[in-house]
């Protein structure tokens, strides 16, 4: 049994645990916990009663995880040690592992290999061709491509592209199909959710460890262990407990888009440009469909001209692009950590735990964080 996959055996001991939150890092924590024993409530006003997610009133304005457009860029991750650097690397490793899983329990998961990163002047070429070095000489399958290569593609690649970093490994998972398929394989194994919002966290004597208390002040559940997964919202309910963790909210912008004319995708995956992540998905209806996003705004109001300039991928200069017809626009908030790396990965007390704050990598980190839960909850040694 490989180490991604022994995650997944059954724990000694089973410990409940409430976990706070049901974006990608909290249905991966639940989804964990529950598939090694423990018996899990999971907690969240976006659940239905039934454990589905309710749909927004808003359809542009979508939850953290849902407005994701799932990049996984770990191995080409600009640092090549420290803790950013193997939580990126673990949680490829384990979607690599839980991916297949969850499709042989029948569960559709739309996931590609592959990831594209254009280089947009020599500066930016040359940190790519020593990044391919470096990271050839730790064994990582990653490519050099020049012009020539960028040329074959279809569609077009914006023409300023001097060359390009290929790297296999990395790629795109649909947040959508992920959230869809840990709730219901985690409910399958008994997971117990609650569509309701935590208002407060109570210490209790005793073994009893947190009470979570609801709008009304009822109590929600009384439980030995804590998980706080729910982003922006973990900044008040800490505060009354007497910690400090603030955590502001970074809005993106993200589009759908489609084709006119009949598609004949050969990109290898993910195209990066500029920042810009442009990601095909010829699984939809047609196979014209892609995703364009996302944008780093401050504040709580999307700009339209950070939308506008979204839309034309920057300054790509492509005709397919700017014929392509918008179908869906969408925008919702990052939780970035003030004055502190992301995510935050932290037992604040016995039986509380913190695992938030993914900024931009929520969905690629959400593994990792769940497997650091499981390792605080069960007493077992961090992996290193």
């Amino acid at each position: 049994m490989n180490e991604a996959a022994a995650c997944l055996a059954p724990a000694s001991s089973r410990q409940p645990v409430a976990v706070v939150g049901a974006g990608i890092v909290g249905l991966c924590c639940a989804w964990l916990l529950q598939r090694r024993g423990h018996p899990v409530l999971l907690v969240d006003p976006a659940l239905e009663p039934s454990g589905s997610a309710a749909r927004s009133p808003d359809p542009e304005r979508r939850s953290g995880s849902t407005a994701a457009l799932g990049v996984l860029m770990a191995q080409v991750f600009h640092r090549g040690r420290g803790r950013a650097w193997r939580l990126r690397q673990r949680s490829l490793e384990l979607w690599h592992s839980w991916i297949p899983l969850l499709e042989a329990q029948g569960h559709r998961l739309a996931y590609r290999h592959g990831l594209l990163w254009l280089a947009a002047d020599a500066e930016e070429l040359l940190r790519q061709q020593r990044l391919v070095e470096e990271r050839q000489a730790m064994g990582l399958p990653l490519e050099q491509w020049d012009r020539e290569r960028l040329s074959a593609l279809e569609p077009s690649v914006p023409p300023a592209a001097s060359g390009a970093l290929f790297s296999p490994r990395d790629g795109q998972l649909d947040p959508g199909d992920a959230m869809a398929a840990l709730l219901a394989d985690a409910r399958a194994a008994g997971l117990r959710s609650q569509a309701r919002r935590v208002t407060a966290i109570r210490r209790q004597g005793g073994a009893d460890g947190w009470r979570l208390e609801g709008e009304g002040g009822e109590a929600l559940a009384v439980t030995p262990w804590l998980v706080l997964t729910a982003g922006v919202a973990c900044t008040d309910l800490l505060r009354n407990l007497g910690h400090q963790l603030p955590i502001t909210p970074v809005l993106g912008q993200a589009l759908e888009l489609s084709l006119v004319a009949p598609p004949a995708w050969s990109w290898p995956g993910v195209v990066v440009w500029r920042g810009v992540n442009l990601v095909p998905r010829p699984d939809r209806p047609g196979g014209r469909h892609f995703w364009l996003g996302a944008s780093l705004e401050p504040g709580h109001v999307a700009d339209p001209a950070r939308l506008a300039a979204l839309r034309h991928w920057g300054d790509a200069q492509l005709d397919w692009l700017a014929s392509a017809r918008v179908e869906q626009r969408w925008h919702g908030h990052r939780a970035r950590p003030v004055d502190r790396p992301a995510p935050v990965l932290e037992q604040l007390e016995p039986g509380l735990l913190i695992a938030s704050g993914h900024y931009r990598n929520g969905v690629l980190l959400a593994p990792a964080s769940a497997e650091w839960v499981v390792t605080q909850v069960e007493g077992a040694p961090q992996p290193r």
